[in-house]
Formats: structure tokens, C-alpha cells, sequence
């Protein structure tokens, strides 16, 4: 039996992200993401603006007026969650915090897929696979993902993206949308993601918070690694370590940024506190112009 306050928490996410769905995402996110093929569906009369290439020559010499082919696309597509809930998650400075970030997200990802007749599955993982929701439909599975996300008791506090693209891999036979949710705060998954690559449409999505970047000048203070433990002292008022710290993170971010380019990549760029909404729309609509 599921407590009455988590069911409440639930309930407002869906809430919000149904609106959001509705309102803003749902006819883009399914022009983004190409079905599994074109089926051929029926002929019909000939109309003014119809592309000439798809005349059907036999059946136009038979009934001696031109007749074109209509097609339509087999979706039956199947979206992969890969969310990280290593220690970092806990972390937000912005009345938000990362791991409540992932959730409104990873809760309107799961609604866009189902209403476009999607299928949605959710891998949680840490320094290890935590826990798995196969690929399901219809809104109890959806319910159920945004439960897991919220409520999952993980084991691990470190981060092993290259284990969990592993377990993809295996996984999941077909080709797949895949989303990898994560702060990136690891090293080593380079041939893992390489290999998910070639099998998957991969999209990673980056969670941050501008504290991660930049530190504020409020004198000496102590940074814990909630991943490793390790406790850092800096002296924050004194402007070469606050420049040495961004220095360090923004060299961090740009090796993880030229790995994503050399893969050719999409990537979407989340920072807690803000709204991810417009970030998701400018993704779908640059999917959708390529397409």
C-alpha cells in the first residue's frame, strides 16, 4: 500500500506535467522521434499538391486517372530512462533539488511517450543498477515510473554511467529512444556510450545547479563529495581559488562536452530552479527540422 502523502506528491506531478504535456510538448515530441518504418496504408484520387513521386503508375493506367500511394508511420517506439540517483542528486541550491528536477522531467518524458502510444521504461542507477521498470504503457505504468523516481531507496552513492548503458545494451534488442539523465559526474563511460550510440538513438540530458559552476563569495567553508565522502576546506572569499574552483569545473565540462560532439550527440542542458520546459521544446523542434 503506497503512503497517502507519497500518493499526494505523485498526484501533483502529474498534475504538472500532464499540463505540460498537453499544453505545450505532446505534438513535438512525436514529431521528433521517428516511427520504426513506413507502412503502406491505401491509394486514393490524385489532389492538386500532391507530391508526384508518390503516383502509383499501375493503378493510374487501370483506372486511366492518376492515383497516388498514402503511407503512414508505425511508431511503436519504445523510450529508455536511464536515471542517475548517485549522492550528487541531493544537492540544490535553488529551492530545488537535482533529484526533484529529474523527476518533474523523467514524469513529462513518461507522459509525452505514452500519449503518442509509446512505450516507457525506466533503468535507476547509482555505482550499480538500483532498480528496473521494464517498457510498459498507460498511465498506472507512468505512475508507477514517477514512483520510483521519488521514492527509490538507492543502495550505492557513486556513479557508474558506463555499468548502466552496459545493462542497456543487453538489454534492450531493439533500437530504442534513450535517455540518459545525469549529472555526469563520472569518467570511463566513453566506449560504453560509444556502443549505445550505434544500437540507440542517445540523448543525454544534463542535470546542474549553478553552484556546481560558479561559488559565491561567503568566506571559509567546507565542501563535502556526498559521492565520496571527501571534505574539501576553501576559503571562498579569496578570489583565486573561487576562479582556480570554476576554472577546474569548466574544463570538466568541456571534456564532457567534446565527448558528446565526437559522438554527435543531442544534448539538453538543465539547471535546477529554472524551467525545463523551453529547453525540451527548442530540442523536439530542432528534432523535428531535421527530420
Amino acid at each position: 500500500m503506497i503512503p497517502r502523502e507519497m500518493m499526494q506528491k505523485i498526484r501533483r506531478i502529474e498534475i504538472r506535467t500532464s499540463h505540460k504535456v498537453d499544453d505545450v510538448l505532446s505534438g513535438q515530441y512525436h514529431s521528433a522521434f521517428k516511427g520504426r518504418g513506413i507502412e503502406f496504408e491505401e491509394v486514393r484520387p490524385y489532389q492538386a499538391g500532391d507530391d508526384v513521386r508518390s503516383i502509383d503508375w499501375n493503378v493510374t493506367a487501370r483506372n486511366g486517372e492518376p492515383f497516388v500511394k498514402l503511407f503512414r508511420e508505425e511508431r511503436l517506439l519504445t523510450v529508455h530512462l536511464l536515471v542517475d540517483l548517485s549522492a550528487s542528486q541531493a544537492f540544490g541550491t535553488q529551492q530545488q533539488l537535482k533529484r526533484e528536477l529529474v523527476a518533474e522531467l523523467g514524469a513529462t518524458l513518461a507522459f509525452s511517450a505514452i500519449r503518442n502510444n509509446d512505450r516507457i521504461g525506466l533503468t535507476l542507477f547509482t555505482d550499480a543498477i538500483e532498480k528496473v521498470v521494464p517498457p510498459g504503457k498507460g498511465r498506472r505504468h507512468v505512475l508507477r515510473v514517477i514512483r520510483e523516481l521519488l521514492y527509490c531507496d538507492q543502495i550505492g552513492r557513486g556513479t557508474n554511467i558506463a555499468a548502466a548503458l552496459e545493462h542497456l545494451n543487453r538489454v534492450a534488442k531493439r533500437r530504442s529512444v534513450v535517455f540518459v539523465i545525469s549529472d555526469f559526474q563520472d569518467e570511463g563511460f566513453e566506449r560504453a556510450l560509444r556502443i549505445a550510440r550505434r544500437k540507440h538513438d542517445v540523448i543525454p540530458i544534463l542535470i546542474g545547479d549553478e553552484r556546481e559552476r560558479e561559488l559565491p563569495n561567503v568566506g571559509l567553508v567546507e565542501l563535502l563529495d556526498a559521492e565520496t565522502g571527501q571534505l574539501v576546506t576553501l576559503d571562498t572569499s579569496n578570489r583565486q581559488q573561487r576562479k582556480q574552483y570554476a576554472a577546474a569545473m569548466d574544463a570538466q565540462g568541456a571534456e564532457r562536452d567534446r565527448l558528446f560532439r565526437m559522438l554527435k550527440l543531442d544534448t539538453i542542458n538543465l539547471t535546477t530552479g529554472d524551467d525545463f520546459v523551453d529547453p525540451l521544446r527548442k530540442f523536439f523542434h530542432k528534432r523535428e527540422s531535421r527530420r
